[in-house]
């Protein structure tokens, strides 16, 4: 597994808010050596509307929405298609896209927590494929959860943080597989909690995983720390990869770079040395 990037991305940008091009800035330079780099395209409208409703998709077009947690930037329809496009090329080549902005709690006919489209979800739906959605960002994927809720496509599996924003995940409803853990988990915990989750699917019903990359449960980060390390990381990308899907990714939190990362570069040479 390699990157899908663009320095486009960076020029994504609001003073002072936490989904910041800096962070991203800092992990990709610490990863672009070891990694091979390949540029997404902008997704098309269509591709949007897979998974999201019509007058959602112009709300955001034409910036018409309200919601404090997600600032209304110059350039920001085309930016949210290229981080789309970034999912979906991280599909087709079996990568990770670190383009922002994030996705996961961008649902139906709704945005927040800095996600404006589903990346991953559109994705996932534009591939036609049964797919086993992990998603391991500390924060529950709400946005994920409405796509995709009663799909028989789709099983989401999320570990998070709670009580946390967005309030959501408390508990498992149908397809959407809820494991809400504590700020004190640390990591041998967290792996019990994920070898437990992955050991109640039958991987042989689906034909590739999908993964919400999130790196906030980092014990420096400040957002949604659940207390785990850099070298944990590894530990989950090689339990992934032994599932032996073919697998692609979209980052979604992380939000202290150096950390993000080092972070990074543990969870993919786990999943690449498996």
């Amino acid at each position: 597994m390699d990157l899908v990037f663009s320095e486009e991305a960076l020029q994504y940008r609001s003073a002072g808010h936490p989904e910041s091009p800096e962070r991203v800035k800092v992990a990709y330079q610490y990863l672009q050596d070891k990694y091979e780099t390949t540029s997404p395209e902008e997704a098309t409208y269509d591709d949007l509307l897979t998974v999201h409703e019509k007058p959602f998709v112009e709300k955001v077009k034409n910036k018409t929405f309200m919601d404090p947690d997600c600032p209304k930037y110059d350039n920001l329809f085309h930016h949210a298609l290229l981080s789309a496009g970034g999912g979906i090329t991280a599909q087709q080549t079996d990568n990770l896209s670190l383009m922002r902005p994030p996705g996961h709690h961008a649902g139906k006919d709704f945005l927040g927590g800095f996600c404006y489209f589903n990346n991953l979800a559109i994705a996932v739906k534009k591939s036609g494929v049964k797919t086993l959605v992990v998603d391991f960002d500390a924060h529950h994927g709400n946005g994920t959860q409405d796509i995709f809720l009663g799909d028989d496509q789709v099983v989401y599996i999320s570990l998070h943080r709670s009580p946390a924003f967005p309030g959501t995940g408390t508990e498992t409803i149908e397809n959407a597989i809820n494991f809400p853990i504590s700020p004190s988990t640390g990591d041998r915990k967290y792996m019990e909690v994920l070898r437990g989750a992955l050991d109640k699917i039958d991987v042989s019903n689906f034909e590739q995983l999908a993964l919400s990359a999130g790196f906030d449960g980092h014990k420096a980060d400040p957002l949604a720390s659940v207390g785990l390390s850099t070298g944990v990381y590894k530990e989950i990308g090689s339990l992934l990869a032994g599932l032996n899907l073919p697998a692609f990714g979209v980052l979604e939190g992380g939000y202290v770079g150096e950390d993000l990362g080092r972070n990074i570069d543990s969870f993919l040479s786990g999943f690449n040395e498996s």
